[in-house]
């Protein structure tokens, strides 16, 4: 059970009362009700609060679960006073400069107690704006913001204003704040079943908040509940400390072991060698005949060309990182590759509108898969041709980040049109796809990039480098049985972080 896990199941057994035990002399909650609707109704003969519309009253269907006898189910709205602020104008400096008041957003709320606020306003905006002064020990709760932040909430420790998108609900003397706090913190999740608006920007309003059926105990009994909830509090958080020290250490551990693996793998320790699977260095040899027939067939501008007629410089044994097997050869990456070609150098301006032609970047190549995919250039249907001219992106081809943040990779699985900035390499290789990849991903290729990469602003490892990088290449039938040996490992590394 995670530190959340236990939290909820805390608040879950505080709100139905199952935390502390009902004690009779305490009273009963409807009594308490009644006294609140009395004091309120005096409250508005004073003039001291406006009358409101009656609330209505509660169904079965609205109430979730089962409390003590001496509980009564009411809204939200009957026990508490609400009251919600405005913004003033942001460009106008004689709202903010030299402030000394409190205004609270939904950015300030903690889920705690919150004792200053981040921007102040001066005497002039609270009067302009009609903002009135929210007294302390009020909890506020964030009405705007989506699913991340719709129910934040927070106990001022001190006066303030608030924005608009802030829901105070003032103090009384027939309700322990905090009871209201830790009860709103186990409402959080289920305020998006009222939340209105677009799925990108849903919110909640005051109305909503009044109605919201509320578990009522005697006054006493929301005390001991309070305090037992403090008296735990602190060994949860104290759990969930541990359990992020733990998730840390197994994500480091995961990442380890990972790269142990793809190094076992590119060193040819990860399977048994088999005779029969034939000997790399005739693999390497095919390649470059069959390469020789199609070069010729290319635009000899293209680099996807001169990739295939280029001749490489011999490997040198300085060069070597390590021994691999016998029946292995080393070889260039441009050796076994038809087609090696960066983005374009000089992008084009993107359009406004979203369409179905993408230009991407190194920050949508994350390591097995492309992300982001919003943060895109769009481009027309006739750029996009012009530009795919170059990179030609197909089903199989490895995406490699070569500008910026080096050495992540991905294989194109086909399902959308994409051309490419400078900061991607695109690879089409005769090899298996999948083992340059692993490869591509391990300790030897990624330091080794690191290492070599040049530039001031931006590090880059380019194409000529790229072309030159060495490449351990086993035969095609054991690469296949090295990636089955990869993919079957992998999950457990990736389960060490969960």
């Amino acid at each position: 059970m995670t530190a959340k896990d236990l939290k909820n199941a805390l608040l879950q057994e505080a709100v139905q009362g199952k935390l502390v035990p009902q004690i009779a002399s305490e009273g009963n909650a409807k009594d308490l009700l009644e006294e609140i609707h009395k004091e309120k109704a005096k409250l508005v003969k004073e003039g001291k609060i406006k009358k409101e519309k009656p609330l209505p009253e509660l169904t079965e269907d609205e109430i979730p679960f089962d409390i003590p006898e001496n509980w009564c189910w009411c809204r939200l709205g009957e026990i508490f006073e609400t009251t919600s602020g405005t913004t003033p104008q942001s460009k106008n400096p004689i709202y903010y400069n030299n402030g000394t008041i409190g205004w609270v957003r939904t950015t300030d709320l903690n889920n705690g107690i919150l004792s200053f606020a981040e921007i102040k306003i001066t005497e002039k905006a609270k009067t302009d704006c009609n903002l009135k002064m929210i007294p302390k020990n009020s909890v506020c709760i964030a009405l705007y913001g989506g699913a991340g932040t719709i129910g934040k909430n927070a106990i001022l420790n001190f006066e303030t204003t608030i924005n608009q998108s802030v829901c105070a609900m003032l103090p009384n003397s027939f309700a322990d704040m905090r009871y209201l706090q830790y009860f709103l913190q186990w409402q959080r999740p289920y305020w998006m079943d009222y939340a209105s608006g677009s799925r990108k920007d849903p919110n909640i309003n005051q109305i909503i908040v009044k109605n919201c059926p509320f578990p009522l105990p005697p006054l006493a009994e929301q005390k001991r509940i309070v305090a037992a909830i403090e008296k735990f509090m602190p060994l949860i958080e104290e759990y969930s400390k541990k359990e992020t020290e733990l998730k840390a250490f197994n994500e480091q551990i995961g990442m380890l072991t990972k790269k142990a693996i793809l190094q076992e793998a590119v060193q040819g320790k990860l399977v048994p060698q088999i005779a029969a699977e034939g000997n790399a260095k005739d693999l390497l040899e095919e390649i470059k005949k069959e390469k020789a027939k199609v070069a010729g067939k290319a635009s000899s501008t293209s680099f996807a060309s001169k990739t295939r007629a280029k001749e490489f410089p011999p490997i040198t044994d300085d060069e070597i990182p390590f021994d691999i097997p016998e029946n292995w050869c080393w070889c260039r990456l441009g050796e076994i590759c038809t087609k090696l070609v960066d983005g374009d150098h000089n992008p084009p301006t993107g359009l406004q509108e979203k369409t179905e032609y993408l230009m991407l970047s190194s920050r949508n190549i994350n390591n097995d898969k492309l992300v982001d995919l919003d943060l895109v250039r769009y481009l027309s249907k006739e750029v996009f041709e012009k530009e795919n001219e170059r990179t030609k992106a197909e089903k199989g081809d490895i995406f490699f980040t070569s500008v910026g943040t080096l050495g992540r990779s991905c294989i194109f699985d086909g399902s959308i049109n994409a051309s490419f900035q400078r900061s991607v390499s695109i690879i089409k290789t005769e090899i298996f796809n999948y083992y340059l990849k692993y490869c591509l991903d391990s300790g030897y290729v990624q330091n080794f990039v690191v290492k070599n990469a040049t530039g001031t602003a931006q590090k880059g490892f380019y194409l000529n480098q790229l072309a030159e990088l060495l490449i351990p290449l086993p035969p095609l039938a054991e690469q296949k049985r090295i990636v089955a040996a990869i993919e079957k490992m992998l999950p457990l590394c990736e389960k060490l972080g969960e």
